[in-house]
């Protein structure tokens, strides 16, 4: 279903955490780049992103509602994962106690948080995504023919 918002400002990315500290990140490298990834999502890929993301998106407009209200977005964090060669992320999600803390008035279910927490952790994916197809090309920079091992 397409989710008709408004692209929401991007966030910014967290330069005081190393992103092997992420719970739902597998990091290795620590060459982060994310001042890097900040000016591109600024060129576009963050409006790119979220434009692909919400045309297919799986969170309906309450959902986004809670997402928007709880300022999930901006916990977002996107980082350059230079052992594999890829964009990481961390996507906000909302916890497991979430009843007992009572976050949100309008959050009734489990079907209602694991739906917020999926179509965060896929707008993450989309996000780097986009930006590893379409604005960066660092892999070319980190593996060049000066760094084959002599046989």
């Amino acid at each position: 279903m397409t989710l008709d918002v408004e692209t929401p400002k991007r966030p910014e990315l967290s330069t005081g955490v190393a992103a092997d500290e992420y719970d739902d990140a597998d990091v290795q490298g620590d060459e982060y780049r994310r001042d890097e990834l900040a000016e591109a999502l600024d060129d576009g890929a963050w409006a790119d992103a979220f434009e692909e993301w919400a045309a297919d998106a799986s969170l309906d407009a309450d959902q986004w509602k809670i997402v928007t209200d709880l300022g999930l977005i901006a916990e977002f964090d996107f980082f350059w994962d230079s052992f594999a060669g890829r964009v990481g992320y961390h996507a906000p999600g909302l916890p497991e106690d979430w009843r007992e803390r009572e976050i949100h008035p309008d959050i009734d279910s489990w079907g209602t948080v694991s739906g917020i927490n999926a179509g965060l952790t896929e707008f993450g994916q989309v996000v780097c995504e986009v930006l590893a197809d379409e604005y960066i090309d660092w892999e070319a920079e980190e593996v060049g023919a000066d760094d084959l091992p002599d046989f």
